[in-house]
């Protein structure tokens, strides 16, 4: 009798549609609906790690299983993929072309196909078409445009963030990326890192399916130390904490240590970069002082914030001192005592009649002319 039951319905699965329910004696159960799927990113295009389906969950206690079919091209046949007591089901490595889901009763016929998905890479967004980023200490500032986003909000889902190595004699990111985190703004703070030390970064635009777009244009940075509201006073009012020295390598060991950078010290001592001093009309003015130290005017205008003081200059440097004035800003190439320069940032947020407050930056790395990177 059961083999006549299971063969009646077989015919019967064969001429019904996907939401009609087979019989199995006095059980009935339905088949699978709102089938859908997510592939997991794996920072390659088109090359996700994987396939997530899910389905509606039904509380039928004559349910006994689902099972999940799948084909790799549209000329192939179904065959199954696998079964499951759950309603998801995941599929490991580059996933099929197409998938259904039916369900089993407890005597062991099998509904109708569940709607059938297709996993089209063409659901990817476009990739962001920008990066630009912001030297902090210890820290670097992603951000991009958000035109994946605009492209398609209804199928946005977030922007992954990837970095690696960075060459700066070569010029050449690593081969080894790493997943920063993701986030659904156009911006992003990779922390914990070590000034001096430069990466790469890219970004990616993942859509709700789980498709990875094509990465932004790649982005190198390096973090430096930075400190807000350093007072330094005028030599010719005070001599203690006239004095200013980026870096000062105590240890001779050619690594910028915490307690070695921003030193405040008397301007009478020959280890200063720059002293402040005072003229005979009043003006306060930076002034360079120990050998391979040159200073100059950072623009034509006052910035707004340290950070605006995005690189180097590669030239215009003078030892002749340079008038301190609120919300300018000013570059300093140092002598780091190995044959390469170093170079510094400083805004200054305030000058009085015997002092002024200083806003600093230093970049750790030789050579290297970043204090942020600009777009």
């Amino acid at each position: 009798m059961r083999l006549a039951l299971f063969s009646l319905a077989l015919v019967t699965l064969a001429a019904c549609d996907d939401t009609e329910w087979v019989s199995a004696g006095d059980a009935w159960v339905a088949p699978p609906s709102n089938l859908s799927y997510t592939v997991e990113p794996s920072g390659t295009p088109g090359a996700p790690t994987g396939v997530l389906l899910l389905w509606d969950f039904d509380s039928d206690p004559d349910l006994a299983v689902w099972h999940v079919y799948s084909r790799g091209t549209p000329s192939e046949s179904y065959g199954l993929r696998g079964s499951t007591t759950s309603n998801s089901f995941h599929d490991e490595g580059q996933p099929h072309l197409q998938y259904y889901v039916t369900a089993e009763d407890l005597g062991g016929l099998e509904t109708t196909p569940s709607n059938v998905v297709t996993v089209d890479e063409r659901l990817a967004l476009p990739a962001p078409a920008t990066l630009a980023s912001t030297t902090l200490n210890g820290a670097v500032a992603l951000t991009w445009s958000d035109n994946a986003y605009l492209s398609n909000p209804g199928s946005f889902r977030n922007y992954r963030i990837y970095s690696t190595s960075y060459d700066l004699d070569r010029d050449l990111c690593g081969t080894t990326w790493f997943l920063e985190g993701s986030t659904v703004a156009p911006e992003f703070v990779v922390g914990e890192m070590t000034n001096g030390l430069s990466r790469c970064f890219g970004v990616s635009a993942v859509s709700l399916e789980g498709w990875e777009s094509l990465w932004s244009p790649l982005g190198e940075d390096t973090p430096r130390p930075d400190t807000r509201n350093v007072v330094l006073y005028a030599r010719q009012v005070q001599d203690a904490g006239s004095g200013f020295r980026f870096w000062h390598d105590l240890n001779n060991n050619l690594q910028a240590e915490p307690s070695e950078l921003g030193l405040v010290l008397n301007g009478s001592s020959t280890q200063n970069d720059f002293t402040v001093e005072r003229n005979g009309t009043g003006t306060l003015w930076l002034t360079p002082l120990r050998s391979g130290t040159r200073v100059q005017v950072y623009g034509t205008a006052p910035v707004g914030d340290l950070t605006d003081i995005d690189q180097a200059p590669a030239i215009g440097y003078s030892t002749a001192g340079v008038e301190a004035k609120p919300g300018w800003g000013y570059v300093f190439e140092t002598d780091g005592g190995d044959g390469f320069s170093r170079y510094g940032a400083g805004r200054v947020t305030h000058v009085g009649q015997t002092l002024l407050i200083l806003d600093w930056s230093f970049q750790t790395d030789f050579g290297n002319v970043e204090l942020i990177r600009a777009p």
